[in-house]
């Protein structure tokens, strides 16, 4: 196949994406269960990485190229692979990789595609449930072949939230901790599974009504944000923009509450 050019085709692409992200969360199943600590790598502090991380993105690359070959990739474990001039495939092999060393069992693959400077399909495997999340442009999204919607939850008071907590600081932890603080007063709760392609996963499939995180990656969001766009839902930066790929700070929301839970935020990030 070509080109991705209309819906027709990303829907294909997608099924074809869903096929190999299970092969590679079957993969990361089976190597849980001889993993050993030995075997973890560090890239900074919280920050660790695997043999299997980095086998996983081997494995995706090699059958990714075979569905869309003019694709380029930008991917979390190797940074020497080319990007394309329209189509790359954006990769998570294992987001949750902390949990998966740890056996705690939150973690999923995620792999998007964007033409251009836009996510047009995405792809979600959370290994440890067996569930796919999937959607593609113009499609919908989608949940082991059941339609998923953002919830309809209209007030912040009522919603459950998302969020999580970056590895490097840049200066603003502090006055995250006493955001999150503040919205676990004004919420029904905060939750931290430690995979924030699992968290904007569950947004799209309405059990979080909104995530928030800043210090995000292009890989950690691409997937997700086509999925929440799809189930209704709304995507913005910190500052109410569509700028959250190259800034790193991320909302995710069913739209009802996301005005108000911008406003909070911006009480503490301007």
């Amino acid at each position: 196949m070509s080109t991705a050019k209309n819906e027709a085709e990303l829907r294909q692409i997608c099924e074809a994406v869903q096929v190999i992200s299970m092969r590679v969360g079957e993969f990361i199943r089976q190597e849980r269960k001889k993993f050993r600590l030995a075997d973890v790598e560090s890239k900074g502090a919280g920050n660790l990485v695997s043999y299997v991380d980095k086998q996983a993105e081997k494995m995706f690359v090699e059958a990714l190229r075979t569905i869309l070959p003019e694709a380029g990739f930008i991917a979390e474990e190797d940074n020497q692979l080319q990007r394309g001039e329209k189509y790359n495939w954006v990769i998570d092999p294992l987001d949750g990789t902390t949990n998966f060393i740890h056996g705690v069992p939150c973690f999923a693959t995620s792999v998007g595609l964007m033409q251009e400077e836009h996510v047009v399909a995405g792809v979600i495997y959370e290994i440890n449930l067996d569930e796919c999340f999937y959607a593609w442009k113009n499609g919908g999204a989608w949940l082991n072949g059941e339609r998923i919607h953002v919830s309809k939850t209209e007030k912040l008071q009522e919603a459950l939230l998302g969020t999580g907590f970056p590895y490097n600081d840049s200066g603003v932890h502090e006055k995250y901790i006493r955001l999150f603080s503040d919205l676990q007063q004004k919420t029904r709760g905060l939750r931290r599974p430690g995979s924030a392609a699992t968290d904007i996963a569950w947004v799209a499939a309405g059990r979080f009504d909104a995530f928030y995180e800043y210090g995000l990656h292009a890989w950690d969001m691409a997937a997700g944000v086509i999925l929440v766009q799809e189930a209704g839902g709304l995507v913005t930066d910190f500052a109410g923009e569509e700028n959250f790929m190259k800034n790193s700070r991320i909302i995710c929301s069913n739209k009802q509450i996301h005005a108000e839970l911008l406003g909070k935020i911006q009480e503490y990030f301007k």
